[in-house]
């Protein structure tokens, strides 16, 4: 039998469990179809690190500005799935002062909480950072655990009436005139999903999937590698303060460090080059801001890939310093019923999601707003609740490979 659904929501990454989550908790009727398990993408395969703003402060105000509140946001709904550990910008000998000055200014101007200290009461604060490093500037970042805060979104979400539908495959769409009529999902599903609404919430394969409906979705993707490295004690995020380059973020964990990241365009999302000199480029650059990282063991690698729209990179010039998310109404291209999501970051997922779910409720004529902001996820105070939502949706992904049931 066919699933009758109000909305299908395609891709089970931060922003699609946030938008299942949201529509849910207005009362609309979602399935989520995701062709592996929870986070298997982009969002399991990121540096984990919850922006406080600083990054984008000087460069894109407005998005500096939603970091800042996602992430006091997610500090108070997310609980075990946050991990407080401070943000801490390092200025190396050689960095320009002009930018970190501006940094700073960008961030007391929006305010961004910020302190700056000298280099000695950096290493003072930070034990193995660099005797290069001149001075540093402490920000409220922190490290997200993104296959709990999936798997946790998701759980919300079926909790309030959501179907997750896990290794189901999205294999053809039918459309009927403006709309689309039905979608065949295949793998561990192998239905037929009726929808009212299709959501695209896959990122960089949101071209595949909006070309099922005779839609084009220009995008961008381009690879990032993160090694992760034994390294015991380091407390906060460290980020080098520079305009953006490869090797300038190492996001702490217990006994481990992750170092990111590069930046390179791909063609094929699936089959693409792992240049081991990216790896080797990544640990050197990482260890100007911490030493101890060039000759640390290397416990795993992986490659996420970015879900970057290309009209909006084309207008930035290429490798910006802004990850801002782009909704794309297919109302204009001739399919009434069909929206994508391109482009953002995890921090921002459920802004991004509530502004996706702002539009479909709008078309699907449902007065209730978002209100997700103030509730918290169901287990977020159980480390052992949420890794258990992490099996059963099969949402283990590289980033949070050493935290995930290490608490529960």
């Amino acid at each position: 039998m066919p699933i009758t659904t109000d909305v299908l929501v395609i891709g089970g990454g931060a922003t699609g469990t946030g938008i299942a989550r949201d529509l849910t908790l207005r009362g609309v009727d979602v399935t989520l179809a995701e062709r592996g398990g929870l986070s298997a993408g982009t969002t399991g395969r990121s540096h984990g690190l919850l922006h406080s703003g600083a990054r984008y402060a000087e460069a894109d105000a407005e998005g500096a500005l939603e970091c800042l509140e996602e992430n006091q946001i997610l500090r108070e709904i997310a609980g075990e799935c946050i991990r407080e550990t401070r943000g801490l910008f390092v200025q190396v000998a050689g960095d320009d002062s002009a930018y970190f000055d501006e940094k700073r200014a960008a961030c007391e101007e929006l305010g961004i909480p910020v302190e700056v200290v000298d280099g000695d009461d950096a290493r003072e604060a930070v034990s193995g950072l660099a005797a290069a490093v001149e001075r540093a500037m402490w920000v409220p970042d922190a490290v997200v655990l993104p296959s709990r805060l999936v798997a946790a979104t998701a759980a919300d979400a079926r909790e309030h009436g959501a179907r997750i539908l896990t290794h189901a495959p999205v294999e053809s769409m039918v459309l009927e005139g403006e709309r689309i009529d039905s979608v065949s999902l295949g793998g561990a599903a192998e239905t037929v999903v009726e929808p009212e609404f299709v959501v695209n919430a896959t990122g960089p394969h949101a071209g595949a999937v909006a070309a099922m409906a005779g839609v084009t979705v220009e995008m961008r993707p381009t690879r990032g590698v993160m090694v992760s490295v034994d390294h015991d004690g380091l407390e906060p995020v460290l980020n080098r303060c520079r305009d953006p380059a490869d090797g300038d973020i190492i996001v702490p964990h217990d006994d481990e460090v992750v170092l990111g990241t590069t930046s390179v365009p791909v063609d094929d999302l699936d089959e693409f080059e792992r240049d081991q000199q990216e790896v080797e480029r990544t640990i050197r650059e990482c260890a100007t801001m911490l030493p101890a990282v060039a000759d640390a063991p290397q416990v795993r690698t992986w490659w996420g890939i970015r879900p970057l729209y290309e009209p909006d990179e084309a207008a930035r010039g290429g490798r910006g310093i802004s990850r801002g998310f782009v909704q794309l109404d297919h109302a204009e291209d001739g399919v009434a019923n069909f929206v994508s999501i391109v482009g953002g970051k995890l921090t921002t997922y459920r802004r991004m999601a509530e502004s996706v779910s702002d539009l479909v409720a709008d078309r699907l004529g449902v007065g209730n707003s978002s209100t997700t902001a103030g509730r918290e996820l169901i287990g977020a105070s159980s480390a052992s609740e949420l890794d258990a939502f992490v099996d059963e949706f099969d949402g283990r992904g590289p980033t949070d490979a050493d935290l995930v049931d290490q608490d529960g």
